[in-house]
């Protein structure tokens, strides 16, 4: 009798641990690993592209309209469980170049300037007519290349 008393006290402080563990926060890091001293190494008017890409790496995105600043992205979070992921710290290091690719500016930003957007339903609003699935379904047919409606049946340019 003793012996399956044990196994039961066991199986039972086995079965409290693994409930337990189900609420054992999730952390996770996302991005570049930050550096402190290598981000401080980084200064307007000595340092360019070539000497940031040394000491920092390949950023983890660029501007998309010029070549002029690239971004550093580092986010902790955690989460519980199924719930959605909590940001805890996140750093963004902007550093930003002239024409000539010398640094003008190494800018860090903070969890504070994320933007918060709500989803507004399971729908997106939409101007113009309704359309139900069958017209959307069946909408185009006879349009594909019928004049005026820009299509193309075959054919090259004008004469």
């Amino acid at each position: 009798m003793p012996f399956t008393v044990r196994l039961a006290g066991c199986a039972a402080l086995l079965a409290a641990a693994l409930g337990a563990s189900a609420c054992t926060p999730v952390r996770t890091h996302q991005g570049y690993v930050v550096d402190k001293e290598l981000v401080d190494a980084i200064q307007p008017g000595i340092d360019n592209r070539q000497s940031v890409l040394q000491t920092l790496g390949r950023p983890t995105l660029t501007s998309q309209f010029n070549e002029g600043e690239w971004y550093y992205v580092s986010r902790d979070a955690s989460n519980l469980a199924f719930q959605d992921p909590k940001v805890k710290e996140q750093l963004t290091l902007r550093v930003r170049f002239d024409t000539a690719g010398n640094v003008v500016a190494v800018d860090k930003m903070d969890a504070s300037l994320i933007a918060d957007v709500n989803t507004y339903g399971k729908t997106t609003p939409t101007l113009g007519r309704k359309r139900g699935f069958f017209e959307d379904l069946f909408g185009n047919i006879g349009t594909v290349g019928a004049p005026g409606t820009g299509g193309g049946a075959g054919g090259g340019g004008g004469q």
